[in-house]
C-alpha cells in the first residue's frame, strides 16, 4: 500500500517544520571525520550513543581512529577496545568486514569509497556481512553526504501512527515515501532523521507515548 496525494506530501513537510521549531538543529552525526562516523554507525547497532562514545574514545586514545591504523589491528584487540559498545566481538568482526571491503574493492583508499556514486556505494556496503540497510544508509548520508533518507524504528512508528504510511511498510517502501515527497538533499535528510529520533525518544515512545505536549499532537488528527 502506498499513500498518495498532495495532503500527505504537505504533512511530511509540516512535520519537519514543527520538529525543527520544537527541538532545534540536532547537529548530527557526531564525529570528527567521515571515518569516525562510519565506525560509529556500526558501533551504535543495538546500543545507545553514550556507550558508543566510550568505545570511540578508546580508539582515539589508542591512536587508531583512521582507516590505515584500524585496518592493521587484529580483530580480538579491536573487540577489547570497543567493549563499551556491547556485542563487541560481533561488532569488531563487522568493522573488520567493512575495512576489508574498502581494502579489496577500493584498494585501501577510503576517499574512493566516499566519492563513489550512490548506487555502487550502497551495493558495496550491503554486501558487507553485518551491514544492513539502516547502517549502510547512515554511512552514506552522514559520512559520504549522499541524499539518502535513513529509516529506523522511530520513523516507522511515528509515521504509521499518524496514518501517513502503512503499518506493514518495510524499509524500502518507507524510504521511498520520503524520497518521493521531499527534495533530494543530504542536509535536510540529515536533520529530519535526527529530529525523528528526538521525537521518538521524548514523545512517541513504543509504549506509553507522551502525546500531551508533543509538537505533532494536533496534526493530522
Amino acid at each position: 500500500m502506498k499513500t498518495q496525494g498532495s495532503k500527505t506530501t504537505q504533512a511530511f513537510t509540516e512535520i519537519y517544520t514543527r520538529l525543527l521549531a520544537h527541538f532545534g538543529p540536532q547537529g548530527w552525526w557526531p564525529g570528527d571525520s567521515p571515518f569516525e562516523i562510519m565506525v560509529g554507525a556500526i558501533l551504535t547497532q543495538n546500543t545507545n550513543w553514550e556507550n558508543v562514545r566510550k568505545a570511540i574514545t578508546n580508539l582515539k586514545e589508542a591512536g587508531l581512529l583512521s582507516y590505515p591504523t584500524l585496518s592493521a589491528v587484529p580483530v580480538d584487540e579491536l573487540a577489547h577496545l570497543i567493549k563499551p559498545s556491547g556485542y563487541f566481538n560481533l561488532k569488531a568482526q563487522r568493522l573488520h568486514n567493512l575495512l576489508q571491503m574498502i581494502n579489496i574493492r577500493y584498494q585501501g583508499h577510503l576517499e574512493l569509497f566516499l566519492n563513489e556514486a550512490l548506487p555502487a556505494a550502497r551495493e558495496a556496503l550491503l554486501l558487507v556481512k553485518g551491514i544492513g540497510p539502516e547502517t549502510a544508509d547512515s554511512i552514506l548520508l552522514y559520512a559520504a553526504g549522499h541524499p539518502v533518507f535513513v529509516i529506523d524504528s522511530y520513523t516507522h512508528r511515528i509515521f504509521s501512527r499518524h496514518s501517513l504510511v502503512a503499518e506493514e511498510s518495510d524499509y524500502h517502501s518507507l524510504q521511498e515515501e520520503f524520497h518521493e515527497r521531499l527534495p533530494a538533499d543530504a542536509v535536510s535528510y540529515n536533520e529530519y532523521h535526527a529530529l525523528i529520533v528526538a521525537l521518538g525518544k521524548e514523545f512517541c515512545r513504543k509504549t506509553n507515548p507522551r502525546c500531551e505536549g508533543c509538537p505533532l499532537q494536533d496534526l493530522l488528527s
